[in-house]
Order: structure tokens, then sequence, then C-alpha cells
């Protein structure tokens, strides 16, 4: 076991997704908490056009809503597939979105500031995830007015995000360094590199099914290729530590009765609350990293891990659900996608 993990190439057993984000904003315009409604409306009209009437072949393949005009539900759901952010939802007037067809991309539209432009690529592709958000911000350049500054760069209504207006993350399964202790001392360390650790939602989030947002602080005095090179280098750091504690713990029969005993209550458990669940699939996530599960692969957990969140699950149902209907269905989804894949055991535990 201890070889396999020792062996394994590439690194989709501890890195589940990356995110490139850019904040940029409309010279002549206030940021949005000075905006007033008829403002916001305006800057989410030319952004809606800027998106949709450029002559890219991607512009047609966005599609524009209007965050208004939306459920709590259908709202919630965009922030659990990690397509928004918690604070976009708190007041959708006068906000809007634009969504690629495939979801790798969202526009966000008067959040924080007038465009946040955010793309999302499974497992670690720093580079190709800044390429496309080059792209889209390019196609944007050559229509909108963007405010800069010589000296500062782009300017944010938030001071830390100057400079670049970029944020580059990665999403982490670190269960063996988070069983071990060691999340608190690596948060503190990572501060004074200028990264920063958070839960899966990020800013104030808890770490959900031991999923880790590793991120970058720094965007003045640096550039977005530095900047990216920076948080490539730790992530690959805190990805030999994960996998140097699971070494240590590999061999646990502890640890390995909970895999199994997690593995049989996702197959055959009637009703699983969100916090349950997400231990759950974390720990059988776990075990397919250190070799006790052949026949399931990161896929099929990483997207269980969005499809049982609640808002999520009342979306795809269509109407809004009891706590315990929630548990019935979540519980219901998870067996389902489970005995598609028949997982046996692989590892002999005598």
């Amino acid at each position: 076991m201890k070889d396999k993990i020792e062996q394994r190439k590439d690194i989709s057993d501890v890195v589940i997704s990356t995110r490139i984000r850019f904040a940029r904003n409309i010279k002549d315009y206030p940021f949005p908490c000075r905006m007033n409604r008829e403002q916001k409306c305006r800057v989410a009209a030319i952004v809606k056009e800027a998106a949709l009437g450029g002559h890219s072949a991607i512009s047609g393949r966005f599609r524009y809503i209007q965050m208004s005009e939306l459920t709590q539900e259908e709202a919630v759901s965009l922030v659990e597939r990690h397509l928004v952010s918690p604070e976009f939802i708190s007041d959708r007037e006068g906000r809007g979105l634009l969504l690629l067809d495939d979801e790798s991309v969202s526009i966000m539209i008067n959040e924080e500031d007038h465009i946040r432009i955010q793309v999302i690529r499974p497992n670690m592709d720093l580079d190709g995830a800044y390429d496309l958000a080059d792209k889209i911000d390019t196609l944007f350049d050559e229509q909108l007015n963007f405010a800069f500054n010589d000296k500062l760069g782009y300017l944010t209504q938030c001071p830390t995000n100057i400079g670049t207006g970029m944020r580059a993350s990665l999403m982490l399964h670190l269960p063996a360094l988070k069983e071990s202790g060691a999340m608190g001392k690596i948060s503190a360390s990572l501060a004074k590199l200028g990264l920063v650790i958070r839960g899966m939602y990020g800013e104030g989030s808890d770490p959900k099914g031991s999923v880790y947002q590793l991120s970058n602080q720094v965007t003045l005095g640096i550039s977005e290729k530095e900047a990216i090179s920076n948080l490539h280098d730790i992530a690959m750091q805190l990805i030999n530590q994960e996998r140097s504690a699971r070494q240590a713990m590999a061999e646990n029969l502890a640890v390995l009765d909970k895999i199994c005993r997690a593995f049989g209550i996702l197959q055959y458990a009637k009703l699983l609350s969100n916090d349950e669940c997400m231990k759950l699939l974390s720990d059988l996530r776990f075990g397919i990293e250190i070799g006790v599960f052949d026949h399931i692969d990161y896929d099929t957990i990483n997207h269980l891990m969005i499809e049982v969140q609640p808002a999520t699950l009342m979306k795809n149902i269509g109407k809004k659900l009891t706590a315990q209907e929630r548990d019935q269905i979540r519980a219901e989804v998870v067996r389902t996608a489970l005995m598609r894949k028949q997982v046996p055991a692989s590892r002999r535990l005598e």
C-alpha cells in the first residue's frame, strides 16, 4: 500500500480542483458598495453586452442569469457548486451572473467588485485555468475601460486585491493532515509565505469532508505568473506532507476499520445528514487514496460531495424538502452512485 502512495504520478488523490479568479472594476463607476440600483443595473447591462456581444467563440456559450429572479434554493445551490460566493447571494438585487454552458466559467457582476471572473478546472491545472481566465479578461478589456493605476495595478474595492486582482486557489483533500492535528501549524506557516488555507467555501467556512481551499494572499508587487508558481510549489509541499501522513496511517487497523465502516454505512444507510455524509465520503475517498478500494474513482466522490448539499438536492428534485426528506434522498443518491460502481474491497485486512 505504501508503494502505491509513493508511486502515484498524478496528484488527483489530493488536488480536487483549480480556480483562478480575476477582480475587475469599470472606470468612472463607483465600487458596488457605493452604487445605487440604477448604476448597478447599468453596469450589469454593459458587462452582459460585453460578454454576449463579443467576437470570441466563447461569447455564444454564456447565459445570463438575473440573480433576483432565482429562488433561494437555486441561489444557494450556486454557492454549493462553487460558482458564486456566499456574499454574492446575500443581496441579489442588481446582481447578475454569466455562466458558461459547462459551468467551468462563472462571472459575478456587482459582487464586491464590478466583475469577478472565475475559472474552475478539475485536478491541478493552474496554467490552463489562468490561460482561459486571461482570454476572458482580454475579451472584456477590449470593450470596457478597467480602473487601472500604473503604480498600483488594477484597482479593487478591497485593498488586499489591488495589483493583479488575481486569486489562484486549489481545492485539496487533506484527511491525514487533519487527523494528525497538523493543520493549525500548517495554516500559521502558510500565512508567512503569503498564502491562506480555509474551508471548502472560502473565508469563514469549515473544512467539511477534510476539504480545504489553498490560495494566494499577495496581489500587489508580484506578477500573476509568480503568484501561480508560488502556489504550485507550496501545494506540492503540502501534497508530499499529506502523502507522508497517509503512509503512517495506512497500516493502522483502526483507520482501516473506520474506512470500511464508512463504505458500509454509505452503501446501506436510509438516512444521511449532510455533515455525516461529507465525513463518510471523505473517509471513503481516503480509502481510495491508500488503496483499500479499486473500482471507484475520485470523480464520483468529488461529484457526490457537491450533489449531496442541501440546496442542490432540492434544486435537482425541483421542490422544497424537509430535513428528513433531504436526509432520505441524500442517502438514496449516494447508494445509487456506489451501486453503479459495484466497489469491492481490494485489500485483505487480516
